[in-house]
């Protein structure tokens, strides 16, 4: 099945990817960005698998695709903040700057993926992706626990 792309996605180089995502993150070197680039898809690799990961490779520029499938995904799940403080331990990176880093990156990735392919990789995804991606963390409501009984008073 042929991935359905985002506007972006249309001719997107590798170049203008890295342009983007240092304007996006306000960086102040193209080396820069690009070091945020490899990071954050190399880590996204390790999460996804399946006709996602094929279907969200398809849609980046080549050398961003390389990065993304280079990783062999592995069978441990991360929150969205655990896989942000994976990624801040393996960079070095604090965890407040590797949080804006995925941000920037991930947001690109889900413009340049279109909606329906996002969904899909979210839906694979445990908790908290949804902010890593710029879209809205929606969960399912909780039953309301009920009231606890007072206990009684301790006989003396």
């Amino acid at each position: 099945m042929k991935p359905q792309a985002g506007a972006d996605a249309e001719g997107m180089t590798y170049d203008q990817m890295v342009e983007r995502v240092r304007y996006d993150g306000a960086y102040p070197t193209r080396e820069r960005a690009e070091a945020v680039i490899h990071a954050v898809l190399a880590a996204l690799g390790r999460r996804l698998s399946g006709d996602e990961r094929v279907e969200l490779a398809a849609v980046l520029p080549t050398e961003a695709a390389r990065t993304f499938t280079a990783q062999i995904p592995e069978t441990e799940q991360l929150t969205g903040w655990e896989f942000v403080k994976d990624l801040a331990s393996r960079t070095g990176g604090t965890a407040a700057t590797t949080r804006w880093d995925t941000g920037t990156v991930l947001a690109l990735v889900a413009r340049l993926a279109g909606e329906d392919l996002i969904g899909r990789v979210l839906d694979q995804l445990p908790a908290g992706y949804a902010l890593l991606f710029g879209r809205a963390e929606l969960s399912q409501p909780t039953m309301p626990r009920p009231a606890r009984a007072p206990q009684a008073a301790q006989a003396a």
